[in-house]
């Protein structure tokens, strides 16, 4: 019996990283998570959603990539808070204190208003490629998909980006995201660092960063339209 893929993922990444899919490393991940669900652990997000990053921004419309390290492994209401966009979750869920400070950073350095939802997808689609690391999660266990073979497809997929295309930038918030993207090529792309937004480190750097306005000045000299970030 074949084992399931985890969802679908886009044509323009199934052309540059798609080979991945099919290597040991990547069966293997597979048979992991069929046994994690034959055991009747929750796994977030769905299995529909895991490629979501992928689907909404593909290969040739990255412009930003921002790399987060796990999905959340939580609920609100009942609800999953992961839904494969690093930093994001859906619509109706209560914001985690990181995206909170995200949005507070990006108050204060462009000037404008939050609405409060915490659904990423508008810069998922305006090229803003949300990648997570690891693209799953058991329920309530933190980084217990780690080391399973999703880094090593998120290695490719920044390594692809790195390699075919040019004048990207990366935002590497936290020492984590910084080490994996250590391959990036600094004269080729815009990379961006910080401390992490958590509340652990974002009074030691994240905030006052101007981030957002400088993604969008780099845009914006290469003649791109800037990122609208109010969501």
């Amino acid at each position: 019996m074949p084992l399931e893929k985890p969802g679908q993922l886009h044509p323009s990444w199934q052309a540059m990283i798609g080979d991945e899919l099919d290597k040991p490393y990547m069966q293997s991940l597979r048979f992991f998570l069929k046994q994690e669900k034959a055991a009747g652990k929750t796994i977030f997000p769905p299995s529909p959603l895991i490629f979501n990053a992928f689907n909404h921004t593909p290969f040739d419309r990255v412009r930003v990539v921002i790399i987060g390290q796990d999905p959340y492994h939580g609920q609100d209401k009942g609800q999953p808070q992961a839904h494969g966009l690093s930093f994001s979750v859906p619509e109706g869920v209560a914001l985690p204190p990181s995206l909170l400070n995200i949005f507070k950073e990006i108050e204060s350095d462009l000037g404008i208003k939050m609405r409060g939802k915490g659904d990423l997808t508008p810069w998922a689609n305006q090229g803003v490629l949300l990648l997570n690391a690891t693209l799953t999660v058991e329920m309530a266990n933190a980084g217990s998909h780690q080391k399973r073979g999703w880094e090593t497809f998120t290695d490719a997929a920044i390594a692809a980006l790195n390699q075919y295309r040019e004048g990207l930038v990366f935002v590497l918030w936290g020492s984590y995201a910084q080490k994996k993207g250590g391959m990036i090529d600094p004269k080729k792309h815009l990379v961006l660092k910080s401390v992490h937004p958590s509340p652990l480190s974002a009074h030691r750097g994240f905030f006052g960063n101007h981030q957002f306005s400088s993604i969008n000045d780099y845009l914006k000299r290469r003649g791109e339209p800037p990122i609208d970030w109010q969501v």
